[in-house]
């Protein structure tokens, strides 16, 4: 299935072994997380099995599509402050940065599986086609897991824009068997840095707290890295997926403060607290990283956790102010500007109405023709 994508080789898997991230051992090798789990972020509830998945009650998708906005307008018009930041749905983010474009964990597909047949089915669209984006400076990959790294968007992608792609050590060999020439290909272990040519455009592999694959035979085969995006004016921070880990207090010794922060605040379960953060683990990550304009990312896209869809923002909602926390919220396909941030309202309550039905999860019929190589959880 090509959709797993392929196993690093030859000098690719050379230069992964020379990370101290990575270990050879006699039962097998891959990439490691730096530091063991801190007290108390791992719970002891038995992790949910796909069972579970397929026949949660509750709110797991709205009842109707969120409220969205088409974007080209707001793009057509230059930045008043040089930073302007446009969610597109779960971890994709386009980024406006002095002059230049970078796209976040771009995916487009109805799924975030190895199979259009089965698995989490998107229950919100992306707020405009593929081929409506302007030209980008580069794609940014934080790791591989299916929701942010989607076989169809990549090879959509590389016909559309001759655009690098800047991703996690390993990443690469999955890219370069779906088309993206090598030449476009950066593949970088953290604290490693692309310069853009010709600009003053500086992205950063930094540490997270994850895991990787895309099958049950290639567990942690592949970096995951959350991502800083500099220039002189202003710099960014996209966490990818991560647990909370103190790295992020050397991330802002290095790079702090922020102009923007995204972290992943949906998708989360007690049992997955050193993988995923979840809202309140968001808000001490924020922290550690010194603070900055807030956009969370990575919920109201996949029903990927056995949650209230809504359950992210309404948290962050009530618990953000109470922090001092600068909350950007903005609608799909709004572009905000962190320095003018408006007050939040909560938008996402409109697609909420019992008079719609609600949009299905993950059919219980999809479950046997799900691959046995599914991982679990999928992010």
């Amino acid at each position: 299935m090509k959709s797993l994508g392929k196993r690093a080789t030859g000098l690719r898997l050379e230069r992964m072994r020379g990370s101290k991230l990575y270990r050879v051992t006699d039962t097998g090798e891959g990439f490691r997380n730096l530091h063991p789990i801190q007290p108390g972020l791992r719970d002891s509830t038995e992790r949910p099995s796909i069972g579970d998945f397929i026949c949660a009650d509750g709110r797991r998708t709205p009842a109707s599509a969120l409220p969205s906005v088409n974007p080209l307008d707001a793009w057509l018009k230059p930045t008043d402050t040089g930073l302007r930041a446009t969610w597109l749905g779960h971890s994709t983010v386009m980024i406006e940065i002095d002059g230049l474009r970078v796209l976040t964990d771009p995916v487009w597909g109805k799924r975030a599986s190895p199979s259009q047949l089965a698995g989490p089915k998107r229950f919100q669209p992306v707020p405009l086609a593929l081929k409506a984006l302007p030209k980008l400076d580069a794609v940014v990959i934080s790791h591989d897991h299916y929701d942010h790294l989607d076989i169809g968007t990549i090879k959509e992608l590389v016909k559309l824009q001759h655009v690098p792609f800047i991703t996690s050590l390993g990443v690469g060999a999955h890219l370069e068997s779906w088309g993206v020439p090598p030449e476009r290909i950066v593949e970088l272990d953290w604290w490693e840095h692309w310069q853009a040519p010709g600009a003053e455009l500086r992205i950063h592999a930094t540490p997270s707290q994850h895991f990787s694959g895309r099958s049950l035979t290639d567990r942690n085969a592949t970096l995951w890295s959350s991502i800083v995006i500099e220039t002189p004016k202003h710099r960014v921070f996209f966490s990818g997926d991560t647990g909370l880990t103190s790295e992020y207090a050397a991330i802002r010794e290095r790079f702090g403060p922020f102009d923007l922060v995204m972290l992943e605040v949906g998708a989360f379960h007690p049992s997955w607290g050193d993988i995923h953060l979840g809202p309140e683990n968001a808000l001490k990550a924020l922290q550690f990283l010194g603070g900055g304009a807030f956009l969370p990312v990575h919920w109201g896209t996949f029903a990927l956790a056995l949650h209230d869809w809504d359950q992210p923002a309404e948290t962050l909602l009530e618990l953000a102010p109470q922090q001092g926390a600068q909350l950007l919220m903005p609608r799909l396909g709004e572009a905000v500007e962190p320095a003018h941030g408006d007050a939040v309202t909560p938008w996402w309550r409109a697609a909420d109405v019992p008079s719609v039905k609600r949009a299905k999860p993950v059919e219980p019929e999809d479950a046997s023709k799900m691959p046995k190589a599914m991982p679990w959880p999928l992010d």
